[in-house]
């Protein structure tokens, strides 16, 4: 008595859906995802080696190579910093403070905001700086 054998087919996998399903998600975040853009006034700020990208922060004070003081894209005087600031501090997340000066801009009122910033109570000034292009 001979038994008959029966031939064994293999298992096939069918990854269509699969490959599918990885477009979607790949076109979900690519979708979904945001980018941060910069303001639209032309700084040149200045190159440090240790600069490290952070989140971007709430409040922002821009110093441009002339001189304009801006706090948060809208131009404000010297004498009128304090106040506005002191306006924003309790919206400051962990009472934080960009300033993004022009690598141009004077040495004496880059100090200045930062003494006024100090005075107000702001116990953290993030200076914005730029890492080196490589070659």
């Amino acid at each position: 008595m001979r038994l008959s054998e029966k031939k064994r087919k293999k298992p096939i996998i069918n990854i269509t859906s699969l490959i599918d399903v990885l477009f979607l998600l790949l076109i979900f975040i690519m979708v979904s995802s945001t980018f941060l853009e910069e303001p639209g006034m032309k700084l040149d700020l200045p190159k440090a080696q240790s600069a490290e990208i952070g989140e971007k922060k709430e409040v922002t004070i821009y110093i441009t190579d002339t001189g304009e003081i801006y706090l948060n894209s809208n131009p404000i005087s010297l004498d009128d910093l304090k106040s506005e600031l002191e306006k924003q501090l309790p919206e400051l997340k962990e009472n934080g403070l960009t300033l993004k000066a022009d690598a141009e801009a004077t040495h004496g009122l880059v100090v200045e905001v930062m003494d006024i910033a100090r005075q107000i109570g702001v116990k953290k000034l993030i200076v914005a700086t730029q890492p080196p292009k490589q070659p």
